[in-house]
């Protein structure tokens, strides 16, 4: 059966409309979310410092972390230079926000897929809110922890962004709507980290110096919240007459059914999502095989990524700022390629071109003696980053019917969360071991074997070859 037999038609204005709320409120998230990446450094020096006054009797936790991480750090033959602490500390926080949402991911889009996107979108955005409210208000280790904890488990816009994208689009549309979310992404970590920076040097909060930043944060969420209530339509075209049954719903569910014809009406009248989809999918590429390809990719992936700060300022003594206009460059060519290259391009050649730019790169990082070198590894990472993820998206929402497409969406999301849990710990591990060319020369090993998996494993899903072959409308 083709994969167009799975979907139902959208009208234009309807298509046009959700595109619009979808791109305004992720954009709003991921530069709320992006605020903190700069702040970590001097946020959590301030909560060691702040502890360090206090003169506490017993161990607090932030001080058996630090602690653990120490004896993590003195077990390694080539010392450690201490500035390192609060970035191994950083990169610990991350790794449990990661996991954390690779246990989430695939309960929010199960829900999403029972209930509807935009419940489970809304009731998600509640969590962002107590998430970053608990940021505000975090004069100590311990708040600021539950905030960080809070907002793992929570944390589903980009997983339900994806799966309204998929909703509302055909195959020959579906790479082209995935960009535009990889689009949100690189504008967010072009100008949010630095907006971010510059609201720190603003101390409204004696306490919390990093309030203002964190208000504003909040603020961006509050504004996404209240915009995505007021105007997002349920996208699930099941779930649209029984989200709340209220009448604002209703009306969605109406303007839908317009759009739809009857086609779902039986899916409706049983109120389940199990109707839509009678006729068995068949499926190209297994969900085993993009789920393991984006678990392997992002395992080494986020290892290289996480080392970079180390590596940079080991060779070329780079501070933050140096730091900054490298990842600004890699923002920008991403953005560059998301709107152009990407969106006009097959989702599985995508993916091909980005796991081999990323290979490249890693075998440049591994004998860069300039930052010519750098530089250029910095422009096949932008490629990376442009492409490998928007097209294994792409790639997984094919391979799922309308009803199970958040399911699906969100376990392939939890196995990239897992692999983003554990590469840091992984590759840093074998950088301070082993050394930089070892460390980087393993991650071009493992590139390669993930260039197998989409070489050799992955396929033009039946009904997608001519994807990218006309453009877009």
């Amino acid at each position: 059966m083709a994969h167009a037999a799975t979907m139902t038609q959208i009208s234009p204005a309807l298509r046009k409309k959700v595109l619009k709320v979808l791109f305004t409120s992720l954009l709003l998230d991921l530069i709320s979310f992006t605020f903190i990446l700069p702040l970590f450094p001097k946020l959590l020096e301030f909560y060691r410092d702040h502890e360090a006054a206090q003169h506490h009797a017993s161990p607090t936790i932030l001080g058996n972390i630090l602690a653990g991480l120490n004896h993590y750090k003195n077990s390694f033959a080539k010392p450690i230079n201490d500035r390192y602490d609060i970035v191994l500390l950083g990169g610990a926080l991350g790794s449990l926000f990661s996991f954390l949402q690779a246990i989430a991911s695939p309960i929010i889009g199960t829900l999403s897929d029972k209930y509807g996107r935009r419940t489970a979108l809304l009731w998600s955005m509640a969590g962002n809110i107590l998430s970053v409210a608990l940021w505000v208000a975090a004069t100590d280790f311990r708040t600021f922890l539950a905030s960080r904890v809070v907002g793992g488990l929570s944390e589903g816009n980009v997983q339900l962004a994806m799966a309204i994208a998929t909703d509302i689009s055909d195959e020959s549309q579906r790479g082209a709507t995935m960009a535009l979310v990889g689009v949100c992404f690189s504008i967010a970590f072009t100008f949010g980290p630095a907006l971010g920076a510059w609201l720190s040097t603003i101390t409204s909060i004696a306490a919390n110096p990093f309030a203002s930043a964190a208000a504003f944060s909040l603020f961006l969420i509050l504004t996404e919240t209240v915009y995505l209530y007021f105007c997002l339509p349920e996208t699930l075209p099941t779930a649209a007459t029984y989200t709340n049954g209220s009448a604002k719903t209703n009306a969605n569910a109406n303007a839908n059914e317009h759009a739809n014809g009857h086609a779902n009406g039986q899916a409706r009248v049983n109120g389940s999502a199990k109707g839509a989809d009678k006729q068995p999918l068949v499926r190209t590429n297994s969900h085993t095989l993009l789920n393991a390809t984006h678990f392997f990719f992002i395992l080494f992936f986020s290892g290289m990524e996480f080392s970079l700060p180390f590596m940079t300022y080991d060779l070329f003594s780079f501070g933050s700022k140096d730091t900054g206009k490298l990842l600004g460059f890699i923002g920008l060519i991403a953005s560059l390629l998301q709107g152009s290259v990407v969106r006009r391009t097959h989702p599985l050649r995508v993916v091909q071109m980005g796991v081999v730019s990323c290979t490249i790169a890693f075998f440049i990082l591994g004998q860069a003696t300039t930052q010519k070198g750098l530089y250029a590894a910095a422009a096949l990472l932008a490629v990376t980053s442009a492409t490998v993820v928007t097209g294994l998206n792409s790639l997984s929402s094919f391979e799922a019917s309308a009803g199970e497409r958040g399911n699906k969406l969100g376990n392939h999301r939890s196995f990239g969360q897992i692999g983003r849990s554990l590469g840091p710990l992984i590759f840093c591990t074998l950088y301070w071991w082993a050394g930089r060319e070892t460390a980087y020369a393993a991650g071009a090993t493992g590139m390669i074997a993930v260039c197998g998996l989409v070489f050799g494993g992955l396929k033009v899903p039946a009904g997608t070859e001519m994807v990218g072959k006309k453009r877009v409308k």
